[in-house]
């Protein structure tokens, strides 16, 4: 068997993109050994795999991370002393076993040249044969030793060892993916940082709902939990993932929402963070969860808010599902919507806000890799910005371009992280564009821009989002231009 390493390692060994790995493999450049990458072909992709992390590769990380408050982050920067130990001790019996593998290897090939020398000796008739063998011997094993490749698996191998030790990768079966989990932060934790929906409740030990069972691994449990697991339970390997980390590397078998119909509805009692005016009619809020109900949810969705005064409105969430404590909403001053009016006029932080959700189907397509474009029309940009920094965090699709057709006088703070996704991804584009009226001029404009950035848009994954009738008119112009309507999804709000 080859020498292999997962995708998702392999891939941050190389200090690139999963979505670039897989469209290496996917044009033949990478081979792959039952599912996973040959050490091999990555190191002749890519040569020059350093121990220390490149510029542009941390700018990447860290808008992955952006979502996560910055306490958050501090705590789970470093494993613990305990998970430290355990991690060095692992990685100290595979270095035992491959020094021991290598010295044996070496003394078969002792072994080997010393019998070969006495069976020239002993067969003068097949000296000059076994002199050639012991000769290409001779040389193969210096070549060997000199060979550039040797020094850059032996990198490579450092470099895998220290992320080993300050990471653990995770894999869930049965759905296959694979995730890490950094620090102390619990396996939680680091699937939701991941932008996935593994199954849990009250996420601190009360109910159960995040029981999962280790395949395989060895985990450390970070906090007690009132949540009590059978005997039967604890001896066929149950965890709760709220109130475990990974040690060594783990397998683990979990419930998994793959579909919006996976997940439950929910009502939450939250509480305003921040409220920020974008532009005259617009306003971007910051609502957070209690710490013992976060929000499941899926990129894209939507939730019913209603306030203490009874006014409520549908609105879809504004930022990735990876903190599902932190939710942020665009609110568009309407004539006659009780909710904008009660908004604009008094809400500010620390008033309770009631969640109920989520709801809709706007959602990045499960194991979609093809480059994508996403529309935004107006206020649209809420639901694609969610699923845009989901993309980002699991880190899958092939490459991104951004199209905002913007009307209002709204959006500083959100076109300041558009160009920031744009500044610190290679594979994120970003065209801005000014329009009144949307209904009408910005589907043409939006179609204009595409036809000449993209005279071929059949193999691109669409999502659109923004008012009805200008949606329907860019569905449309897709469809009139060969883009099969099942890689086209879109999100119309009933609001002009």
């Amino acid at each position: 068997m080859p020498d292999v390493l997962s995708l998702s390692r392999a891939a941050r060994l190389a200090e690139v993109s999963r979505a670039e790995l897989q469209r290496r493999i996917r044009l033949g450049h990478v081979e792959t050994f039952e599912g996973q990458v040959v050490i091999s072909d990555l190191l002749r992709i890519f040569p020059r795999i350093r121990l220390d992390r490149d510029k542009g590769f941390e700018q990447a990380e860290a808008i992955k991370a952006e979502a996560v408050p910055r306490e958050q982050q501090l705590d789970a920067m470093l494993p613990s002393p305990r998970v430290l130990l355990s991690r060095l001790r692992s990685i100290a019996d595979v270095l035992v076993e491959k020094v021991a593998t290598l010295d044996a290897a070496q003394a078969l090939l002792d072994a080997l040249t010393l019998r070969l020398e006495a069976l020239a000796e002993a067969q003068p008739g097949n000296r000059a044969a076994i002199a050639e063998v012991l000769t290409w011997l001779a040389q193969e094993r210096q070549a060997l030793a000199a060979h550039p490749e040797t020094d850059s698996r032996a990198q490579l191998f450092a470099k895998d060892t220290f992320l080993r030790i300050m990471t653990a990768s995770i894999k869930i079966i049965p759905s296959g993916h694979e995730f890490f989990c950094e620090g102390t932060e619990t396996i939680l934790d680091a699937s939701v940082r991941a932008g996935l929906n593994l199954s849990y409740g009250c996420s601190s030990g009360n109910c159960g709902s995040c029981k999962a069972r280790v395949v395989s691994g060895e985990v450390w449990k970070t906090a007690d939990h009132d949540y009590v697991l059978s005997e039967r339970e604890k001896q066929m390997g149950y965890i709760l993932t709220c109130s475990n980390t990974a040690v060594t590397d783990l397998v683990l078998e979990a419930a998994e929402a793959l579909s919006v119909a996976d997940l439950p509805l929910q009502e939450v009692r939250a509480s305003v963070r921040k409220v920020e005016p974008q532009g005259t009619d617009t306003l971007l809020v910051h609502v957070q969860t209690p710490r013992t109900q976060v929000l499941r949810f899926m990129a894209g969705q939507r939730v019913r808010l209603t306030l203490e005064d009874g006014a409520c409105t549908e609105l879809p969430i504004a930022s990735c599902p990876c903190d599902g404590r932190n939710l942020q909403f665009l609110v568009r001053r309407r004539a006659g919507d009780a909710f904008a009016e009660a908004a604009f006029d008094s809400l500010s932080a620390r008033q309770m806000v009631v969640l109920a959700g989520p709801f809709g189907e706007f959602v990045l397509r499960e194991g979609a890799l093809e480059p994508a474009v996403f529309i935004a029309l107006d206020d649209g940009i809420a639901p694609i910005k969610s699923i845009l920094e989901h993309a980002v965090s699991i880190d899958m699709i092939e490459s991104f371009h951004l199209y905002w057709a913007n009307a209002l006088a709204q959006g500083a703070h959100l076109h300041n992280w558009c160009r920031a996704m744009t500044d610190a991804l290679d594979n994120f584009r970003y065209t801005p564009l000014a329009s009144a009226p949307v209904d009408q001029v910005a589907p043409a404009q939006v179609l204009e821009a595409l036809a000449s950035d993209y005279p071929d848009p059949t193999g691109m994954r669409f999502y659109l989002a923004g008012p009805g009738p200008a949606v329907a008119l860019l569905v449309e112009g897709l469809a009139a231009r060969g883009v099969d309507p099942a890689w086209i999804a879109s999100e119309a709000s009933a609001f002009p």
